[in-house]
This record gives structure tokens, C-alpha cells and sequence, in this order.
């Protein structure tokens, strides 16, 4: 018995103007959002890889297009450059393919168009299926059971008949899309998947029809129909796409769940009334109140009121921040504890959680290099596999034996059906899908592509010391009492004696007084010494506070202390003598802290096989300093902003590949060199257009995180890739019958069928178990 095998790819694609995808707004690199020049474009009917080629290529030789980039597995396309929308749509359209512009106001809208969209798409393709194999499943079973399939007599000729109409009719209405799109392509002067179904199931239809017809034209072994095969292949291939449109849906969870972080409504105090207004209507600098268990609506900064903030969807970081007045609060994050005021800074899609949405979507929609291989292969995979199924045919029809008729027949068309590119097309894309949404969710934004596959390789990895391994900001982190003061008494004088200075050293003192509730006193007499330190009376007591030039000038004692204060400055902190009433009080010292975790994430990019470089602006004794303690072997000091993408170059010189961590602003050139740029930045603060991945959070394991998940994706892509490459390499030849000589058989196209209509959900299923991946814990 004969069968006919479908291309699961090919259906895949056509989601025959039901399947809207969800629309990603992706820009290539460094593009702004929200750039004038960006077109999404909706596609139907692109069935497998060979169509991504075809449909970007068409775009991009529109006037005034700069790139075209198609996202196979949302099927959309992001259009950058200056062309009119209508002439995007035509050049598709021309290029046998059916476009849309997407229209949805909203991510909300967006979402709901696609789900709506996808949730008919995919109750139309089960019932296309159930209608195939209701007839294909019987007709099966008979040939099963009997062993043999008759059209000798005029009664079992027009029962065949009969059958071959209702076979039609299955052509018709469960695929008539692949023929739709064979036709589209034929007039394009191409090929692609729908190509190959419609050849394969097309050719299995009219032999069959031929041999009820005109039974003496075909040899008597000959005479078989292969109605079945072609019903069970089409409705094989529409419920391998209805089951792999299920599974896509589930790589997108990602997005859905910024999506869903996005509050509804906000309340806002106008003319002293509190409304609560849809989020939309929200204006810069409008007032709005947040109550405890509230979603912050848009970014702002907190005007009244303190309160504990849950950011961890936006940073990955679980402990909730503490928020007063002047802190900066961001829309998504969840208020946990107290009522707060704050004004509007940015709305709608200036927040940083728009932002942030936007910045996922453009790198789920970004290929890789190695995605572009696949493609590159696809382009020229569906004409050779013609070539390779007319060729199986030649040969049984000249070297094969009596039934060579339908051996070619059988050959030619399971060859076809099991070699549908689709899984191919969708390796890449899916797996990217999920991996920067798991990057998105540990609080790390990829910007594209190439960034995620190139940060899988990285070597080197250059960290600026300031502000990435250190706090940025100094602190006080030692007091050690030389009189009769306690701790809190000298923290108390020191503040209020430096209460009026804006040096950092004098800001780091306040702030720890601060921090432990203790209150400044008052200043008189204040008198600043340069180069030595400062001097003033506080409650009555003439204070001394800073250098051992100051202490020695004013013949202040400082007996074994002055061992001490080395001792700290030999630990990257800056030690400061205070005197109160001419008599040594304590050694304070100040300095930039290493963050907690900066320790153990080095450690773990070390442990990876990382090569991890300090360079900082600071002196070589402080940064020896930091280094040792953060274990760090290899450092340079006193490098300028300028010198650091020269540093960056000479570790490429010398073969590595190079990442670079900074704060993104006096580190953007050594960013933008390395071959992969992150930036720390904040949970607001996302908009650093100098590197390629972003850390929403202060943490450097934020840079192990990335890169493991990097790494993950790519194992992802390329079990993807080798199971497609692999499925197809060793299909082909079994379908065309290389094993009939060896065993007697040849393989059934309905075998070749469901094989093929399930592959696609092979590859989407992998690409899916990234959603359970897990970085080191830390």
C-alpha cells in the first residue's frame, strides 16, 4: 500500500490570515525604540526556511529599505528604513507570500490579536485534520486487512471512483493551502515547502486516478491506488502544525508575563480629586498614588511616603528595595508595604518596562550567524530535493523491477514529503526565543542575535572596577577609636562637622550617620585647610578631622596609630585622622566597597574557564588592593577612559574573545569594541545603546547568568540543528529506497508523513525544555 508523506513545515507557515503573530517591534543593534523608520509586517503563508530567504530578500530590494529581518517561528517581519508600508506589502505579496501591516495599539491588543488569531488558526487546522483522516483512517485500515487493493471490475473501478472524489475533496478543504502556495511560488519562479506537499500528494492523487480510469495503461502489479496516503499525509501534516502552533505558543511566555506586569489602570490626583484612569491616559509629571499590594503604574520618582518595592521581575532581584522621597520607582514592580506619592517621569512606552518588552522583542527576532546558515541551506534544499525525487524515479523506472511504475511513484513522493525543511526553519528561531526570554526573566536583556551566540565563546571578560566590582559610591568602613569616645559619638561629630562639605570622603561619613539614625548637631568656626583636612567647634569641642600633615602641623599625637592607618590603606580604603580637643579620637576610613557578591560571581567565570582582567582609572595601590581581595590575578591601573578599548584590543590580539563589563557611560567605546558589551545599569536606567547586553541589576552574577543561558541556547540551537540536518540527511535516501536492495523494502509515504508533520514539534519541544533551565544557584 502506498502512501503519501506531507511536509510539516510547510503548513506551519500557513497560517492563512488567521495566525497573527505577536508583534515584535525588534530593531537590529543599537536602533532607538520607537525609531519612525521600523514597519512589522504579519506574514501568511510562509510554509518552511526556504521562505525566510525569499521574503527578505524581496524586502530588502524595496527603495529605502536598510534590513529586513523574519522572525520563521512568529512569522513576522521587522522592516527598518524608510519605504512606505504599501510597498513592503506588495513586494511580498509579489514574492508569492500574503502580508499585513500589524495595527495593535498596545502590547495588550497585540497580545490578544495573536492569541485570538492563533486559537481560530488552530481549531480550523484540527478540523481540517479530522476531516483528512476520517476518510484516510478507514481507507487505511481496509488496505490493511485485505492486503490488496482491486480495480478490475467496473463495480470496484467506481467505487474508487468515488473514493478518489472524496480524496479531492480532502485536497480541497484540508490542503488546499499548500497548493495555494505551490501555485504562488511557481508563478514566483521558486520553490519551497508547499512545493514539495502538493507535488508529493498531488502526484499520489492523479496516479491513483489513472489507474481507475485507465487501469490497462498501467502494468497489473502496478495497479494501485494511493487515496489513503494522500488523506493521511495531509491530515498528518495540518495536526503536526496544529500541535506545533500549541507549543509555540508556550516560548512566548516570556513576553507574556512583562506583558501581563503592565497595570491596567492608575490613580491620579487632579485638581485635588483622586481618579482612577485607564494607564494609557496617564501624562508626564501627573501625581500618582500607589496603596500597598499596588503594581507601580508608570516610572516616577516617590514625592510622599516610604515603602518597600518588590523589582525582582524587572532585576531578578528578590529582596524588595526600600523607596522615600527623591527614589526613583518603575512601572511593573509591586508596592509592598506602604502608601506612597510619587510624580510621573516616564509614561507609556518611554517606561522602563516598555522599554525593557521592546528590547526582548527585538532580540527574539534577531538571527544569530548560525540561524543564518540554516537559512542560506534552506534556500537551496527544496530545488535539490526535486532533483533528488525525479532522479529516485528515473532509476526505478529503469533499473527497477515489474512494479517499477509504482515503486517510482511510491519513491518520488515519500521522497518529498519526508524531506520538508520546516524543522530546519524553526531550530534557530525558537530556541532564540526562549533563551533571551530566560536571560529577560534572571534580569539580563540581549540585545540581539549575535550577542547571544557570540557571549557562548567568551574567553576574556574585562571588568571596570568602579561602579561593577565595587559599589561606585564610598562608603565608611572602618572606625577605630583612639580616645574616649564611643563610635556613635564620633560618627555623630564627624557628620555634623562634614555636614556642609560636598567632597564624597565628607558625603560617605554623612550618609553612615544617616543610615544609623544618628542626627547632626551644629557647625561653628567651620574652616577648611586645603590639602590637609578641615576644623570646626561642635558643642563646644574644636574638632580635627583629616590627613597625618594636618595631625603632625597641630603636634596632635598619634602613637602607634599611624602603623594602623597604612594598614587600612593598604586594604584600597583612605584612612583620615579625628582629633577632638587636640587629642587623637579615632582613624575613620572611607572607601568604595567591593560589592557582597562581586567575590563568588568572579569566581564563578573563573571556574568556567574565564579569564577575568581588572582595569580601573585608580591608583596601582588601590587597585591591587580590590584585586587581591576580589581574586583577581591580572589588573591595570591608572588606565584613562580612552586607553580601555585599547586594553580591549590587545586581549583580541592575542586570540581571546573579549567581553567588557562597565557602567556604560566613560566605558562606551571599550563596549562598543569588545566582542560583547555589558552595561550595568539599573532597574530605569535601561537605555545604554553602547552594549550588547544589559544587567538590569547592579550584580556581576548577573554576567555568569548571561552567560550561561548563552551557552545553553546554543547547545539548544544546535541539537536543533543536528536533529533537522540529521533527519533529513538520512530520510532522503531511505525514501527514495536504498534499503530495498539490502532488505526487500521500500518506505510507506504515510511513515514518511508522520514522521515528517512531527518533527517541527521536535525541534519546537526542545527548544521549549530552555524554559526549565537553571543557572548556578548563587
Amino acid at each position: 500500500m502506498s502512501s503519501l508523506n506531507t511536509e510539516t513545515g510547510s503548513a506551519s507557515c500557513h497560517e492563512g490570515g488567521a495566525a497573527t503573530p505577536p508583534h515584535d517591534h525588534h530593531a537590529h543593534h543599537h536602533d532607538q525604540v520607537g525609531n519612525a523608520g521600523l514597519h512589522e509586517l504579519i506574514i501568511e503563508g510562509a510554509g518552511c526556511a526556504s521562505c525566510v530567504a525569499k521574503i527578505e530578500s524581496a524586502l530588502k530590494a524595496v527603495p529605502g529599505v536598510e534590513n529586513a529581518e523574519m522572525n520563521f517561528a512568529q512569522r513576522t517581519v521587522s522592516v527598518k528604513g524608510n519605504a512606505e508600508a504599501a510597498d513592503l506589502v506588495k513586494a511580498v505579496e509579489k514574492a508569492g507570500y500574503n502580508a499585513k501591516l500589524a495595527a495593535a495599539e498596545s502590547e495588550d491588543d497585540a497580545l490578544a490579536e495573536k492569541e485570538k488569531a492563533d486559537q481560530a488558526y488552530y481549531k480550523r487546522l484540527m478540523k481540517e485534520t479530522w476531516i483528512a483522516l476520517s476518510l484516510g483512517g478507514p481507507l487505511m485500515a481496509y488496505a490493511l486487512i485485505t492486503g490488496e487493493v482491486n480495480v478490475n471490475t467496473t463495480t470496484e473501478r467506481v467505487a474508487w471512483l468515488i473514493v478518489g472524489i472524496l480524496t479531492f475533496g480532502v485536497l480541497y478543504f484540508s490542503g488546499k493551502h499548500f497548493f495555494v502556495g505551490a501555485w504562488k511560488s511557481f508563478l514566483n519562479h521558486s520553490a519551497n515547502m508547499d512545493t514539495l506537499i502538493a507535488l508529493g500528494t498531488g502526484t499520489a492523487w492523479l496516479y491513483s486516478m489513472v489507474v481507475v480510469f485507465f487501469p490497462e495503461s498501467v502494468p497489473e502489479q502496478a495497479r494501485h491506488v494511493y487515496f489513503e496516503a494522500t488523506a493521511i499525509i495531509i491530515g498528518l501534516i495540518d495536526l503536526g502544525l496544529a500541535l506545533e502552533l500549541k507549543a509555540r505558543g508556550r516560548t512566548s511566555e516570556a513576553i507574556k508575563r512583562l506583558i501581563g506586569l503592565q497595570p491596567k489602570t492608575a490613580r491620579v490626583i487632579r485638581d485635588d480629586k483622586e481618579l482612577d484612569i485607564a494607564i494609557e491616559q496617564v501624562l508626564m509629571d501627573d501625581m500618582v498614588r500607589v496603596r500597598p499590594g499596588e503594581k507601580i503604574p508608570v516610572d516616577g520618582d516617590v514625592i510622599e511616603g516610604h515603602t518597600a518595592i518588590d523589582e525582582s521581575m524587572l532585576t531578578g532581584e528578590p529582596m524588595p528595595v526600600e523607596k522615600a522621597v527623591g527614589d526613583s520607582v518603575a512601572a511593573g514592580t509591586i508596592n509592598k508595604t506602604g502608601s506612597i506619592l510619587f510624580k510621573a517621569t516616564r509614561v507609556g512606552k518611554d517606561t522602563a518596562l516598555a522599554q525593557i518588552i521592546n528590547m526582548v522583542k527585538r532580540a527574539q527576532n534577531s538571527k544569530p550567524p548560525i540561524g543564518r546558515l540554516a537559512d542560506v541551506i534552506s534556500a537551496y534544499f527544496v530545488p535539490v530535493v526535486m532533483i533528488i525525487a525525479v532522479t529516485s524515479a528515473l532509476v526505478w523506472l529503469n533499473f527497477g523491477p515489474d512494479l517499477a511504475v509504482a515503486y517510482a511513484i511510491v519513491s518520488a513522493t515519500t521522497v518529498l514529503i519526508i524531506a520538508c525543511p520546516c524543522a530546519l526553519g524553526l531550530a534557530t528561531p525558537m530556541s532564540v526565543m526562549v533563551g533571551v526570554g530566560k536571560a529577560a526573566e534572571a534580569g539580563v536583556l540581549i540585545r540581539n542575535g549575535e550577542a547571544l551566540q557570540t557571549a557562548s565563546k567568551i574567553s576574556a571578560m574585562i571588568l571596570d572596577k568602579t561602579g561593577t566590582i565595587t559599589l561606585g559610591a564610598p562608603k565608611v568602613t572602618d572606625i577605630v577609636v583612639a580616645g574616649e569616645q564611643d563610635e556613635e559619638t564620633i560618627l555623630k561629630l564627624a557628620a555634623t562637622l562634614e555636614s556642609g562639605s560636598e567632597h564624597p570622603l565628607a558625603l560617605a561619613i554623612v550618609e553612615s550617620a544617616q543610615e544609623k539614625g544618628i542626627e547632626t548637631g551644629k557647625v561653628s568656626n567651620f574652616n577648611a585647610i586645603a590639602g590637609h583636612g578641615v576644623m570646626a567647634e561642635v558643642d563646644g569641642k574644636n574638632l580635627l578631622f583629616g590627613n597625618e600633615k594636618l595631625m603632625r602641623e597641630r603636634n596632635i599625637g598619634l602613637s602607634g596609630f599611624v602603623e594602623k592607618a597604612q594598614n587600612l590603606a593598604s586594604e584600597a580604603k583612605t584612612p583620615m585622622y579625628f582629633a577632638v580637643n587636640n587629642q587623637l579620637s579615632a582613624i575613620i576610613a572611607v572607601a568604595d566597597p567591593i560589592k557582597e557578591d562581586s567575590i563568588a560571581a568572579i569566581k564563578r567565570l573563573q571556574h568556567n574557564g574565564i579569564r577575568v582582567v581588572m582595569l580601573t582609572g585608580d591608583n596601582r595601590a588601590t587597585a591591587k588592593a580590590v584585586a587581591e581581595k576580589a581574586g583577581i590575578k591580572e589588573f591595570f591601573a591608572e588606565v584613562l577612559p580612552e586607553e580601555k578599548s585599547k586594553k580591549v584590543q590587545e586581549l583580541q590580539m592575542e586570540g581571546e574573545v573579549v567581553g567588557m563589563t562597565g557602567d556604560g557611560i566613560n566605558d562606551a567605546p571599550a563596549l562598543a569594541i569588545a566582542n560583547v558589551g555589558f552595561a550595568i545599569g539599573t532597574g530605569t536606567d535601561v537605555a545604554i545603546e553602547s552594549a550588547d547586553i544589559t544587567l538590569m541589576r547592579g550584580s556581576l552574577h548577573g554576567l555568569a547568568d548571561a552567560i550561561a543561558v548563552s551557552k545553553a541556547t546554543l547547545r539548544n540551537i544546535k541539537q536543533n540543528l543536528f536533529g533537522a540536518f540529521i533527519y533529513n540527511v538520512a530520510g532522503i535516501p531511505v525514501a527514495a529506497g536504498v534499503l530495498y536492495p539490502l532488505l526487500g523494502m521500500l518506505m510507506n509515504p504515510v511513515i514518511a508523513g508522520a514522521a515528517m508533520a512531527f518533527s517541527s514539534l521536535t525541534v519546537v519541544t526542545n527548544a521549549n525544555r530552555l524554559r526549565f533551565f537553571k543557572a548556578q544557584e548563587h
